[in-house]
């Protein structure tokens, strides 16, 4: 991947983070998205170690829609966007019957209408490119499965499935790919904040290698797909699970 150009949103740690570094190594030059300037800059850094040329740090709440195109009208004097990596998401555990309106609107503002809003504004500017491009999205398999405690979170996932499959026959005539990946449990050094320990050791219990994925290990399906070696997939949501039903 030398010279292309990837932008990859909640890139300061997890998922995004282990992304980031892992399209660094490929030779790409790498756009870091997120809401935490420290985090942000310390990431930089230790992206900047494992690439040829330093990462660009974007800082943008991806709910804010004046944000997002304030973050869109930067991105646009890139001279090429190649891949966006759609990872920037929120969680939380509520039950439907106490979960606030706020609570389930936050969730879905970021998780979906995020993705949304990077979505459109990375394709508006691929297909004025002209050359294609691959956007790869961060599901879940709780937009399959269902679990207590997860409605607005896995509403959100599931959407980001829907929006995936449509997305790409939006653009395919523009030779630009739309895939994403479904984890279904990944560590995480925030994810003990929003879900208890007992439930983290059951959910780690109920797949087949007895643990939870590492974050490089979902990377490196999301960077499969935003590679040429996924040229014939578009619309496709790829599960990065070993659950077992």
């Amino acid at each position: 991947m030398d010279g292309e150009v990837c932008v990859v949103t909640g890139a300061t740690s997890g998922i995004g983070k282990a992304t980031a570094t892992a399209l660094a190594r490929l030779g790409a030059q790498v756009v870091l998205v997120g809401r935490d300037r420290g985090r942000g800059e310390a990431t930089a850094a230790e992206v900047a170690a494992a690439g040829a040329s330093p990462p660009r740090l974007e800082i943008a709440d991806l709910a804010c829609m004046a944000q997002v195109r304030a973050l869109a009208g930067r991105l646009g004097a890139l001279e090429r966007i190649d891949v966006l990596v759609n990872n920037a998401g929120l969680g939380g555990t509520s039950s439907v019957l106490e979960m606030t309106d706020e609570q389930w609107l936050r969730v879905l503002d970021v998780t979906l209408n995020g993705t949304f809003r990077c979505t459109r504004a990375v394709l508006r500017q691929m297909v004025a490119q002209g050359h294609g491009g691959a956007i790869v999205n961060n599901a879940s398999v709780l937009g399959w499965r269902a679990q207590p405690g997860q409605a607005h979170y896995a509403a959100a996932k599931a959407g980001g499935m829907a929006l995936t499959r449509c997305a790409a026959m939006d653009v395919a005539s523009h030779g630009i790919r739309v895939n994403a990946v479904a984890p279904s449990l990944a560590t995480h050094p925030f994810l003990a904040k929003v879900t208890s320990e007992d439930l983290l050791a059951d959910l780690a219990a109920r797949e087949a290698f007895g643990r939870a994925a590492q974050p490089w290990e979902v990377a490196n399906v999301i960077v499969f797909l935003a590679s040429d070696y996924a040229t014939y997939l578009t619309g496709e949501v790829v599960s990065v699970s070993s659950q077992h039903p």
